[in-house]
């Protein structure tokens, strides 16, 4: 059991029976009252957005998650087929649950899966990642203003916005977080 005293952002929390993510908390006190906890909570299952808020001191279930070591093997339809590492048995999950992290993917990659109830609901892949550029406009000549960027499209489909320079080919760092390129490799 977790008590309002252990929040934190990124904390999975189980309220009714359905798993949550922490996405922001705050505590307050108002004039009357004890102290109560605001929180911003994501449906793991969903995605969902929703506020709750909880007495100070109140307590909430951990969620039956767990992570394992799979290797993604390839894109069906909408979905994403990871293997697990240990009993070589595939798993089908949905690329929506994701949060846009399936952009990341490349077939025979390795990463971790957070499961809740033994179905796979997220990934947890590196903060940055190498990909190379497969397609991209030709940067025009003259074209120095600083901060000129343009899109480019990298080896596992994802579109990124890189300085006028890179070419088709070249391999770039990319912040999985926000998307932004980093530099190349």
């Amino acid at each position: 059991m977790y008590s309002t005293t252990d929040f934190r952002k990124g904390l999975k929390i189980e309220v009714e029976g359905t798993p949550f993510e922490i996405v922001d908390f705050q505590h307050f006190k108002p004039g009357k009252g004890g102290a109560m906890v605001r929180t911003k909570l994501r449906n793991i299952l969903t995605g969902r957005m929703q506020d709750n808020t909880f007495r100070s001191g109140e307590k909430v279930e951990k969620p039956d998650l767990e992570t394992r070591d799979m290797q993604f093997l390839y894109r069906q339809d909408d979905g994403l087929i990871f293997m697990d590492m240990t009993t070589y048995e595939q798993l089908p999950m949905s690329a929506a649950t994701t949060s846009g992290k399936e952009g990341f993917l490349k077939d025979g990659q390795e990463c971790r899966v957070l499961l809740y109830q033994g179905r796979p609901l997220d990934i947890d892949i590196p903060l940055t990642i190498v990909l190379a550029v497969s397609n991209t406009d030709a940067g025009a000549k003259g074209d120095t203003v600083s901060n000129v960027t343009k899109p480019a499209t990298l080896e596992t489909g994802l579109i990124v916005q890189v300085p006028i320079f890179v070419n088709t080919g070249d391999r770039i760092k990319i912040d999985t977080r926000t998307k932004e390129y980093l530099g190349r490799e």
